[in-house]
């Protein structure tokens, strides 16, 4: 709180004693009092007045500003009420009301909005799932009358289903802790499990793929750790050269087992590095023809702060290496030691 601005809300109050001291001198004067008294009890009153304006000052904004430590500790500013003592003023009293009115609002406002949006992603859910059906009977379709047709329309189907689980785990990213289960995961497993989603899109573009010895085992959810992996390939697909070549390998350290996905395709700039986790981020590649939403990495991102799961990306001209780093606690070390 302002001192000058408290001092000019106190003009009225001021300006009221002032008088009252005038007309006291006048007073005074007229019963003949000498010079002395009326000087002293002038000074006594102003005495008096300065003393109550300056703890009367000091109490309320020592007051005011423990209110602001309050409200910038709080989340959610608008519960700032619930931790506020009940003001003993009958105008701070009214203040109060109006802000309990305020958080009512806000909280009905939010509760209608948190019903909407949980009604909303449970649609995009059920549609997702329900549209999985005839994804599969088309595959299972086209896997039962080959031709060169059929392994086109395959390679679409896999460009679906990927936007499909997007869709989804954008869907659950928010409260991931409600749908993973982290247990011993071999990544050579999800490895394969993840080249094997994309089979059709690698044939026809012709990918050449290569994976080391990865022995590793980590405790993670291999579906999550899958769908991440799925988004990778698929961004290796899309930004591709001549004769394209994935590469995955796994290294152990200290305390961390670090998989690596490894292409030769056209690379990320270095201007657009640093940006390419951010929702809706499509760089200069994504704006060259490529149909980027900027939504694949972002969730990569997300998903892996979720998990535990360090991501990093590097490139430098050409190919591009996206890291999934592990943590392993003492007692996994232990163990697998």
């Amino acid at each position: 709180m302002s001192g000058k601005l408290y001092l000019k809300n106190q003009i009225p109050a001021i300006f009221v004693n002032i008088m009252g001291m005038l007309a006291l001198v006048l007073f005074l004067f007229a019963n003949g009092n000498q010079f002395q008294t009326v000087l002293f009890i002038f000074i006594v009153w102003f005495i008096i007045l300065t003393t109550y304006l300056s703890v009367v000052y000091y109490v309320r904004k020592r007051y005011l500003n423990q209110l602001l430590d309050m409200t910038e500790q709080l989340e959610e500013r608008y519960l700032i009420p619930e931790i506020m003592t009940i003001p003993k003023k009958a105008d701070e009293q009214v203040f109060y009301q109006i802000m309990k009115m305020a958080e009512k609002s806000m909280l009905e406002k939010i509760g209608a909005i948190q019903n909407e949006r949980k009604e909303y992603k449970e649609y995009i859910e059920q549609w997702i799932h329900e549209v999985k059906t005839p994804i599969t009977a088309i595959k299972l379709l086209c896997e039962n009358n080959r031709s060169p047709f059929a392994r086109e329309i395959l390679a679409e189907l896999e460009h679906i289903n990927q936007y499909t689980e997007q869709t989804l785990y954008y869907a659950r990213s928010e409260h991931t802790e409600k749908d993973y289960s982290v247990r011993e995961t071999n990544l050579c497993d999800v490895v394969h499990s993840a080249v094997a989603d994309n089979k059709y899109l690698l044939r026809q573009s012709n990918m050449t793929i290569t994976i080391d010895d990865i022995e590793n085992r980590v405790y993670t959810d291999d579906k999550w750790v899958r769908f991440i992996l799925n988004q990778i390939i698929g961004n290796a697909i899309k930004y591709r050269i001549e004769q394209p070549v994935l590469h995955f390998s796994a290294i152990k350290t200290n305390d961390r087992v670090v998989l690596s996905v490894i292409d030769n395709g056209i690379g990320i700039p270095k201007s657009d590095l640093p940006r390419i986790f951010e929702k809706g981020f499509t760089g200069r590649n994504g704006r060259i023809g490529k149909n980027s939403t900027g939504m694949g990495l972002y969730l990569c991102k997300r998903l892996c702060d979720k998990l535990g799961i360090g991501l990093t990306a590097h490139s430098e001209n050409k190919g591009t290496t996206i890291a999934l780093s592990f943590q392993m606690n003492d007692f996994v070390i232990r163990v697998q030691g």
